[in-house]
């Protein structure tokens, strides 16, 4: 594809018509239908259509216009990451996709190193991890941070790199606490509880640990979204699991009580990257300060 005849499309989709597009281009109406014509025909079908004394998107053009948007605004990071580098004060993008069942304290935690890299402007998206990994495979996003690693059956050429682990606490509202009989781990047989969403890395340790013990506890929820989950356990509904890491934080802001601790279950946590030898800097400041002093 030629990305001339791309631009002088989305130039005239952006201005809503080749006459005033050539007047902000400096160059003329029928250079501009030219151009766009052949990248119609690269295509092979029609990009406007003509309604009155005006252009309008076909359906057809307005795909192609929200491809068009992310590749100029690609180009103008790309300038800006590698092209004014060396200028004082040009801006550095960060682009991080974090999957939803990383909590978002320790999203917070492990991007933070990111933050201290000079001019840098973090652009943090959310969402399941196969999509985040499709926009990573398309240099969409710098980084995806996961609390699994990418499996070998995905088709998307990127690496793994581990930022550590965390042992797993168990959470109750004050009066279910006192509600429940015996000591951790016994008193999770039949209490209610909040349970992570089958889709979830952890979930899958939890029931194998949950059988090991031989405990039965009263699934009444469960969640995707880890801060729904500790909402609903903060108004007595149930017992909750979360990072043992975030205890003090977890008890502060829900008001509620650790019940117990166990090391038999652990949540990891990693960056995914298309690089395998790392060279971004913010990427490089997060996989470092993980390794140093992981959630410290």
């Amino acid at each position: 594809m030629n990305f001339k005849h791309l631009y002088y499309f989305w130039a005239t989709a952006k201005a809503g018509g080749v006459m005033r597009a050539g007047e902000q281009l400096h160059t003329t109406p029928q250079t501009l239908s030219t151009q766009i014509k052949l990248l119609e025909e690269r295509l092979g079908c029609a990009l406007f259509r003509k309604k009155g004394r005006h252009l309008e998107l076909t359906e057809e053009g307005r795909t192609a216009l929200g491809y068009a948007d992310q590749i100029f605004a690609l180009s103008t990071e790309l300038e800006a990451a590698i092209g004014r580098a060396g200028t004082a004060g040009a801006v550095l993008p960060f682009r991080v996709g974090i999957a939803d069942q990383v909590p978002k304290a320790i999203a917070y935690r492990l991007i933070e190193p990111a933050l201290r890299v000079p001019n840098t402007r973090l652009i943090g998206h959310e969402g399941k991890l196969q999509d985040l990994l499709g926009q990573l495979s398309v240099h969409r996003l710098d980084l995806v941070l996961a609390d699994e690693p990418m499996g070998k059956s995905v088709s998307v050429k990127a690496y793994n790199h581990p930022l550590g682990t965390t042992a797993m606490s168990f959470f109750a509202a004050p009066a279910l606490k006192r509600s429940l009989k015996g000591a951790f781990p016994k008193c999770l047989d039949g209490a209610p509880f909040l349970s992570q969403g089958s889709s979830s890395a952890m979930r899958q340790r939890l029931d194998l640990w949950l059988a090991e013990q031989g405990l039965h506890p009263r699934v009444v929820g469960e969640f995707d979204d880890a801060a729904l989950m500790k909402a609903f356990g903060r108004e007595g509904q149930g017992v909750f699991m979360s990072p043992t890491v975030l205890d003090d934080e977890t008890c502060e802001q829900y008001g509620v009580k650790v019940l117990g601790r166990t090391e038999a279950l652990v949540e990891e946590f990693y960056a995914i990257s298309v690089e395998r030898r790392i060279t971004h800097p913010c990427v490089v400041a997060i996989t470092e300060a993980a390794r140093g002093r992981f959630l410290a």
